[in-house]
């Protein structure tokens, strides 16, 4: 099942329009972060206050068919809002390229965020210097899914 509410489009131009293309086209279009060439996925979110929805790029970090949502905002000293409303509202619907599902997004912690921060790292090494640029640790959510056929 889909999360129902109100769309409200990003503030951020560049935001709104990649989220728009990548949605139209099914990721064929828009698929990377900026001219990147790093893949991007789109999250949409439930806003923590205003309970509305929300649509964020996220570099895609995939492995064994979970996602993580690196929470670094480029290195800025604040995170960025959408990981308040993963906290506030855990349930998220992640679309990689066609795919489209419920996922359940969870902070890490200790090991599992040790290892999963490695793995951040080999797959867009930029987090690293993100990492180095603030004093405030970057807060990795793995999503899992939430739709997934019983016994899968």
């Amino acid at each position: 099942m889909a999360l129902t509410g109100t769309y409200v489009p990003s503030a951020a131009e560049w935001v709104r329009n990649q989220v728009a293309e990548y949605e139209a086209t099914n990721g064929e279009k828009a698929g990377t972060l900026r001219d990147t060439g790093y893949p991007i996925v789109v999250i949409t979110s439930v806003g923590s206050r205003s309970g509305n929805l929300r649509k964020n790029p996220v570099m895609r970090v995939e492995r064994d068919g979970a996602y993580l949502a690196v929470a670094s905002k480029g290195g800025a000293p604040e995170d960025p809002a959408w990981a308040d409303n993963f906290r506030q509202h855990p349930e998220v619907e992640l679309q990689d390229k066609a795919e489209k599902h419920l996922y359940r997004a969870r902070e890490l912690s200790g090991e599992e965020r040790a290892d999963w921060w490695e793995h951040a790292v080999a797959t867009w090494p930029t987090y690293a210097s993100y990492q180095e640029k603030t004093d405030r640790e970057i807060p990795l959510f793995l999503l899992e899914r939430a739709d997934a056929p019983a016994g899968s």
